[in-house]
């Protein structure tokens, strides 16, 4: 488990400058509003990537520069790069199931490519690029993983963990044999205010919370508070090497006494019933066909049950020693995160 403290690596060799322009994608989301606010608040102008469809919740009030684009669409990312001194590549198709899992890896590995591209041609000075801990290999793991446990992305699980790895690999080819000036992040598993819609981590939150969650199976994650993994990106922005990949993690928790801290704070009694797995795939077969009827996404996957059999563990030390950075207690993420939904209508 890491320590909330770590020492200082001493000035920033690439400070952020007040006062440039700082494109952030992802801004309308969970984690990239954060990440706007944290530039923000240092003083630097934040523009923002918009979809149509994208949700507007998290931006209101904060007058950032909004500019439409996709990240399927190359001419529209072209356009917002323009006159960009920094970017901060944090949107993906964060989904653990899609109708078509090819839409995911053309937005996030496709995407990517196409939006590095954009920042080369912009001459971006420097980039933050957003990966996962899903790029990191847990098979055989025998505590928390680090930055050195690459994943292969056939041997991923799901379409997700399969583009953001693949996306991941882009990025390191285009920093070695291009020049690209990017940093690598991988967030483990973000909590806190602001998950607007929501995002998987969320829902368990929200389901937990209404009491919908009456049994577990045996895993365990890394959750850290969204604003804590914010702030790291700013770190890595500034203290980070060019090609170096940093976890931004917090503590590892198993998922009983996740559900049993959202509960508490809930008012609810924590669930007690541990669960095989085995007899759960036959439920994921079913909820992924319904799924393929409706358009809506299932509440079990086969991807997440397989998933569920390692314990997501992760050591953010890299981060800690080079950058500076740090992760409060992961309960209060929790609090945060049950506040604002609380306050925002969903509970």
């Amino acid at each position: 488990m890491d320590t909330p403290t770590a020492p200082s690596p001493g000035p920033a060799p690439f400070p952020l400058r007040p006062g440039e322009t700082a494109l952030v994608t992802g801004a309308s989301g969970f984690l990239g509003s954060s990440v706007a606010r944290a530039l923000a608040a240092r003083g630097l102008r934040v523009r923002v990537l918009l979809r149509p469809s994208s949700p507007r919740g998290n931006l209101e009030g904060m007058g950032w520069e909004p500019v439409s684009g996709d990240l399927t669409d190359p001419a529209s990312l072209r356009t917002a790069m323009e006159g960009a001194h920094y970017l901060f590549h944090v949107a993906a198709d964060y989904r653990l199931w899609a109708p078509d899992p090819a839409v995911i890896h053309r937005v996030n590995v496709e995407g990517t490519r196409d939006l590095m591209r954009a920042a080369q041609e912009a001459r971006v000075e420097r980039i933050v690029y957003t990966s996962s801990v899903a790029t990191l290999k847990l098979a055989g793991a025998t505590g928390p993983v680090d930055e050195n446990a690459p994943q292969d992305p056939a041997a991923a699980i799901g379409a997700y963990k399969q583009s953001k790895t693949a996306a991941e690999r882009v990025v390191e080819a285009m920093v070695a044999g291009e020049g690209l000036p990017a940093v690598i992040v991988n967030p483990s598993t973000p909590i806190g205010p602001r998950d607007i819609r929501p995002t998987p981590t969320g829902r368990i939150i929200l389901d937990g919370a209404r009491g919908k969650i009456p049994a577990f199976v045996e895993t365990g994650l890394n959750f850290a508070h969204v604003d804590d993994i914010a702030e790291g990106h700013l770190l890595a922005f500034e203290r980070g090497r060019i090609g170096e990949r940093y976890i931004l993690g917090g503590q590892d928790v198993s998922l009983q006494d996740f559900l049993a801290e959202v509960a508490r704070l809930a008012g609810r009694r924590a669930p007690r019933v541990r669960l095989p797995r085995a007899p759960l795939y036959p439920l994921a077969w079913g909820a992924e066909a319904v799924a393929r009827f409706t358009g809506k996404e299932p509440i079990l996957t086969v991807d997440a049950l397989n998933m569920s059999r390692y314990r997501m563990f992760f050591t953010s030390a890299k981060a800690q020693r080079e950058l500076g950075y740090t992760a409060r207690p992961w309960q209060e993420g929790v609090s945060d995160a049950i506040a604002w939904f609380r306050g925002a209508g969903y509970l």
